[in-house]
């Protein structure tokens, strides 16, 4: 898969996944890395699926209606190439922490719900419930971020809560922040997804 890995200055830190949002690089999320922590090793990667020419990670239907066989297949294509990647890099798998924004953040969804422990962490910016009907795998122990927009017209409220719900009936820890811009992901959003990393990671 197309990306970029940049090597951080701590070792131990959490590997930031970068996920983009429809029409997006590897290189959108990139300044993003940088504030929540700079000493940390990036991954990011570019979605492998076309839309009329825009880079997403699964392909759907219609708006906010999932490919959901394309879903599963591009889960694991993506789980087996954060192994790949692992081995490649010399980083640790299992120190993950996903950063994603909209089809970004669907995407991480789906790791979570698919593959016990693919992510250490994860930071989602505006998502929806990747698959309904699936046994997620135990999430004990994993912290998870929601950012989320009172009236974001494109991931209604309702779903917000039943990913919450279904995050934390898992066994997550989850935090949900609730904006009023839409499904724009606003300076404030991002100060309080800082906030919430520095105090998850940082004060351990």
């Amino acid at each position: 898969m197309k990306h970029i890995f940049k090597q951080g200055s701590d070792p131990n830190a959490p590997v930031l996944l970068l996920l983009h949002g429809t029409g997006g690089t590897e290189r959108d999320l990139l300044p993003l890395a940088d504030r929540l922590s700079p000493e940390s090793s990036v991954l990011s990667v570019r979605g492998n699926v076309l839309e009329n020419g825009m880079p997403r990670y699964f392909r759907r239907l219609a708006e906010g209606v999932f490919d959901l066989e394309d879903l599963v297949f591009r889960t694991q294509e993506l789980n087996d190439f954060l192994g790949s990647a692992a081995e490649e890099y010399g980083f640790d798998r299992s120190n993950l922490v996903a950063v994603g924004y909209s089809n970004g953040a669907n995407i991480a969804g789906s790791l979570l719900f698919h593959y016990k422990g693919a992510l250490r962490g994860a930071i989602l910016h505006h998502p929806m419930v990747p698959i309904r009907e699936v046994a997620l795998p135990d999430l004990t122990g994993v912290p998870c971020f929601i950012g989320a927009g009172s009236n974001d017209p494109i991931c209604p409220p309702e779903e917000t809560k039943e990913l919450h719900q279904l995050l934390q009936g898992a066994g997550a820890s989850v935090t949900l922040h609730w904006e009023s811009f839409g499904h724009q992901l606003t300076a404030s959003e991002v100060a309080a997804s800082t906030a919430w990393y520095q105090h998850t990671f940082k004060s351990e």
